[in-house]
């Protein structure tokens, strides 16, 4: 019996028929919503007898694969000239510019249609018909043409002849993947203490289509622990597709390491990681245009053979796996990695890729989520990106310089941004002399102004192209769009705030609960494992991260190290604001007291670079026999590299590194052996108190939580207990740990230490 291949009509199509540049970057901001819309006014006018939303299938051998083709057609029309397939494309660009063969892929869509319709009834011949509706005018545009059965079926073996090497290439690799998994035994000799019960959750979960909510230690193999169960599910039949998740590079290259551990073991398998495209971009100026950019002139006339290319000859398609094939192919990296992505078994790539409405991955359709898991890499970090995700913000002083920009040259679009600044001069005016207003109200007006000048602009871009150099409007039109999409979302668990400082008016929709659009944007994916060594307490992060306590699986994983690994000191002095002037020489103090009696390297974290730079330049004035490096901000790869390169086992005398608690230093690093001897963490991580943070513990003040627990001391000792995490990392460390601030006695704060920090020594003023 010959292998079946299931595929949807528009994936099949897009496959063989998408052709082309990468355009300019502009996207048109027209929603699925607004494209359903459309079709919904077109389908009103159908006839009595005419059919809408028409699921049809067929079956096709090619090669030894048998293809079932199935798709809904948009309608079937019954016409004096008989059946017709109507396929209708919603657009935002002018009717004007479409003609009857610039979008050879809708043809494709309309015609196997036409194929099964025909097929089924026994119709010798059928109309096809493409319908453009404009998504905000209504406008309409049709193209007819007339086929017969013979034609559509000659059409239809090209079609799944042009996928055939693709799929012959899947099914041959996926046939490897599965034995290599059965095979897989867990790629070390044995299994740390807890490695075992955090696998076991992550199968257990997987299986019964659950999420996971996951602390596990620092040093217990959390990688390998949740990829290693999710990749044996692939083997089982339970999922066809992981996705990593993770907030930095770091944690990419450890998830990196783990499959090319698995490797050695015998596992075959497909993996792609997706950079950043600022970073993955091979230009030395980032314009993604064909005028620009010959990666991105004929993209889709080349990335078909790049992938074909790169899946059969390589596994783990990192950075440079990418780079390579895509200057040989010419091909845009990114763009090149993302339609990889689709086709692996593992992607390994940022949160928002997931859960960001305005950059996920697009053609991931509902029968693709529901053989995935989430593996959701130091998930504590979730929790503001999610914020910053579902928020948005928009700027006065755009809007007025788009005004002057097109007044006299665009009339519309001149008063669609005229419109939105005086909408904003409006509101400076109804908040008087404050600087900060928040409102539970969504400004309804602005974003009824905001429609208006999308539509404007989508106009003006589509003509000209976001090539065409005006980089203000495109790059405010995609904040407007932005907006829009966030207001949409707007309930609740939203404040709109207000910022006036002289002529500028910023005006924000913040999220101040993330948990709801977390569980929107991860709904049907068969399962999600949320894991960190400090997502503790579990109570809070389920709350935040849209977890169900009733429905959901929560595990706690205890330390696998013996407590006379770690030294645990506790020096309570206030590191407060207002006392931070005066604790500055007993923190020098206290710096050098510990590395005189224990000579090696530290990380001293301090709460802000403020705070650190000026201890630092004092300890510096009596820096004898030490050696000390500190954290810049804004440093680049090879600055951080640098940094962590001078930590040196078997190293003489003193060297400590200067980091702030939150940054790239504090999380996500080993250090292991003698490469780190002792962290030194001053104070407790709590975020500056700000107007937002103080609106977050309004919030939960108000849902009978407590308020401060989740806008300040929840983040803040998480921050802790990050970079204490960087000091013991396998059985063979050892090392100290000094606290210093007065709220660590305090039980509101020492309860979040974890067990293995418990019993600490409190060290009093004469023993700094």
């Amino acid at each position: 019996m010959p292998d079946l291949i299931s595929i949807s009509v528009r994936a099949l199509v897009e496959y063989v028929y998408r052709s082309g540049d990468i355009e300019a970057g502009f996207r048109t901001s027209t929603t699925l919503t607004e494209g359903t819309k459309a079709h919904q006014r077109i389908q009103k006018q159908y006839n009595e007898q005419d059919e809408k939303e028409v699921y049809l299938s067929a079956e096709m051998d090619c090669g030894g694969l048998r293809f079932i083709i199935d798709g809904r057609c948009d309608g079937i029309l019954m016409t004096e000239a008989g059946v017709t397939i109507d396929e209708i494309k919603s657009t935002s660009m002018s009717l004007a510019n479409i003609t009857a063969d610039r979008h050879p892929v809708h043809w494709a869509q309309a015609k196997c249609y036409a194929y099964m319709a025909a097929k089924e009834r026994g119709l010798g011949h059928i109309h096809v018909q493409l319908t453009y509706v404009h998504a905000v005018t209504g406008e309409q545009k049709r193209f007819v043409a007339e086929a017969v059965l013979e034609e559509l079926t000659s059409f239809m073996q090209v079609l799944v002849k042009g996928y055939y090497p693709y799929a012959e290439l899947r099914t041959r690799h996926e046939r490897e993947r599965d034995r290599s998994v059965k095979k897989l035994a867990f790629p070390f000799e044995s299994y740390r203490e807890g490695q075992r019960k955090l696998a076991g959750a992550v199968y257990q979960s997987i299986a019964d289509g659950h999420k996971l909510f996951a602390k596990a230690p620092t040093g217990i193999g959390k990688t390998i622990s949740t990829l290693f169960p999710s990749i044996k599910a692939i083997g089982e039949g339970l999922l066809k597709r992981i996705f990593y998740l993770t907030a930095r590079t770091i944690t990419r290259t450890a998830a990196e390491e783990a499959l090319a551990l698995m490797r050695t073991k015998g596992l075959h398998l497909h993996a792609v990681t997706i950079t950043a495209k600022e970073k993955a971009c091979l230009q030395e100026e980032m314009r993604c245009s064909k005028e620009h950019c010959p990666y991105a002139d004929g993209y889709y006339d080349r990335v078909n053979g790049a992938i074909l290319d790169m899946l059969s000859n390589e596994t783990l398609m990192g950075r440079a796996v990418i780079e390579q094939y895509a200057r040989k192919h010419v091909v845009c990296p990114f763009e090149f990695a993302l339609d990889a992505a689709y086709a692996s078994d593992v992607m390994i790539g940022d949160y928002n890729y997931i859960f960001d409405p305005r950059v996920s991955l697009k053609r991931l359709f509902e029968e693709g989520k529901r053989q995935s898991v989430l593996l959701i890499d130091e998930a504590h970090n979730l929790v503001d990106r999610a914020r910053e995700m579902y928020s948005s913000e928009l700027r006065k002083s755009d809007f007025l310089l788009l005004q002057r920009m097109f007044k006299g040259v665009h009339s519309s679009l001149y008063h669609a941004a005229k419109g939105i600044n005086e909408g904003f001069i409006k509101l400076r005016k109804q908040q008087g002399e404050a600087r900060e207003h928040v409102s539970k109200e969504l400004p309804e007006q602005l974003v009824g102004l905001l429609d208006s000048f999308i539509a404007e602009a989508e106009q003006e871009l589509a003509v000209k192209g976001a090539g065409g150099g005006n980089e203000l409007l495109l790059d405010t039109y995609y904040s407007a769009a932005s907006f829009v999409r966030i207001a949409k979302l707007y309930d609740e668990r939203y404040v709109t705030i207000t910022a006036c400082t002289k002529s500028e008016v910023e005006v924000k929709l913040y999220c101040l609960d993330p948990s709801h659009q977390l569980q929107v944007m991860g709904k049907g994916y068969r399962s999600h494992v949320l894991f960190s060594a400090t997502l503790s307490p579990l109570s809070y992060y389920m709350d935040v991260l849209g977890g169900d306590p009733e429905r959901d699986y929560s595990v706690s994983i205890a330390s696998p190290f013996s407590r006379e690994q770690l030294e645990v000191f506790i020096q309570p002095l206030s590191t407060r604001y207002q006392d931070r002037e005066r604790s500055m020489s007993p923190i020098v103090d206290l710096i050098r007291g510990l590395t005189g009696k224990r000579p090696g390297n530290y990380l001293v974290f301090f709460p802000s670079y403020e705070y650190m730079n000026r201890v630092y330049e004092l300890l510096s004035q009596t820096a004898q026999g030490m050696s000390t490096i500190i954290q810049r901000s804004n440093m680049s790869e090879e600055e951080r590299e640098s940094f962590l390169s001078a930590f040196q086992a078997n190293g003489e005398g003193v060297f400590a590194g200067f980091a702030v608690m939150g940054g790239m230093f504090s999380e996500g690093i080993d250090l292991v052996g003698d490469r780190l001897n002792g962290v030194i963490i001053v104070g407790v991580g709590l975020p500056q108190l700000c107007l937002e943070r103080n609106i977050i513990r309004d919030y939960y003040n108000a849902r009978g939580k407590s308020g401060y627990d989740y806008a300040y001391v929840m983040p803040g000792m998480n921050k802790v207990l990050q970079a204490g995490g960087r000091l013991i990392r396998s059985e063979h460390d050892r090392g100290s740990l000094l606290l210093i601030d007065d709220r660590y006695l305090q039980p509101q704060y020492h309860r979040l230490l974890p067990a293995e920090w418990q019993g600490s020594t409190i060290l009093q003023p004469s023993e700094r």
